[in-house]
């Protein structure tokens, strides 16, 4: 198996808010490989220059960045210069998936069901924006990522919006203010231009964030996700439809909430989902009959440069 890819680097770590998800999705896919045979070894762009890629004789890269620098088409585009192949999306549907607000105006032109929202910043008139979309209101910065600077506000007595507003802006000067969907959460995980079974989120008292992403065992998680045939492989088949309009190639994960009325609309899409113990894409894979270690060799083998 270490001759078909060569010299393997494992990208983990690296500068984000997100580094601390990115060393356990890491050190998971470079331990599954190892396992696999192949001859891979770990590389922190926070702590090394990626030029060393080149120099130390890199033949693939299996990016397990999460966030700013390692989803966003940055890292992409360095390892273009070095043409060293590299797992996952390509600098353009990178950089688009990483701004939900452009990922937002692609979907919305394809046709693709997303959630209504505006675009605000601090001269915002936040009751206009409660007239147009209603309460409850999401406000999440447009290019983060692990629900980070994510605040959901249900009333506006006391300058909730500005305040969530303000939380959001010290993660990115982009903010949106989206409308809230009430629902059953729902992933969906591309592997290799394949749509993978659904799965079910729920999360306590329905708050997805951060610790319940990552570390909490009070989060379940159902896959199959116990949805009717026709709606899960109507939703399999959008999502596929959401993929490759933003450009996507590779693997992802889409994040799409399915409304009591049999309506869905997606979130956002993940270039660089985790590949963690509590993370989706694996667990996906298995009820396909993927273990996390073909999963990971799947992947590699969908390196490309360009």
């Amino acid at each position: 198996m270490s001759d078909a890819f060569g010299k393997v680097a494992v990208l983990l770590g690296g500068p984000s808010s997100e580094r601390e998800i990115s060393l356990l999705s890491g050190n998971a896919v470079l331990a599954a490989l190892r396992r696999a045979g192949v001859d891979a070894h770990p590389f922190d762009p926070a702590e090394r220059n990626v030029w060393a890629l080149r120099d130390e004789g890199f033949e693939r890269v299996f990016i397990a960045l999460h966030g700013r620098f390692g989803e966003d088409g940055t890292v992409q585009g360095a390892l273009e210069t070095l043409r060293i192949p590299y797992t996952g999306s390509g600098v353009m549907a990178s950089a688009l998936a990483m701004d939900k607000w452009r990922t937002k105006l692609v979907w919305q032109a394809a046709g693709i069901p997303t959630p209504r929202w505006r675009v605000v910043d601090a001269r915002t008139d936040w009751m206009r924006v409660i007239a147009e979309l209603g309460l409850p209101l999401i406000v999440k910065p447009s290019r983060e990522g692990s629900t980070i600077g994510i605040t959901k506000v249900a009333r506006v007595d006391h300058d909730e919006l500005a305040l969530a507003y303000a939380e959001a802006a010290k993660h990115d000067p982009l903010v949106l203010v989206e409308e809230f969907v009430a629902g059953v959460e729902l992933t969906a995980s591309i592997v290799d231009g394949r749509a993978l079974p659904l799965i079910r989120i729920e999360a306590p008292q329905g708050n997805y964030d951060y610790h319940n992403k990552y570390f909490s065992d009070e989060t379940k998680y159902f896959c199959p996700a116990g949805l009717p045939e026709a709606v899960e492989q109507a939703i399999r088949a959008q999502s596929l439809a959401a993929f490759d309009v933003v450009g996507c190639s590779g693997w992802a994960r889409l994040d799409l909430i399915l409304r009591a009325d049999g309506s869905w609309s997606f979130l956002e899409v993940n270039t660089s989902p985790g590949m963690t113990g509590h993370s989706l894409v694996p667990m996906a894979a298995r009820a396909a009959g993927m273990s996390f270690d073909e999963l990971c060799v799947a992947i590699l083998r969908g390196a490309h440069v360009g």
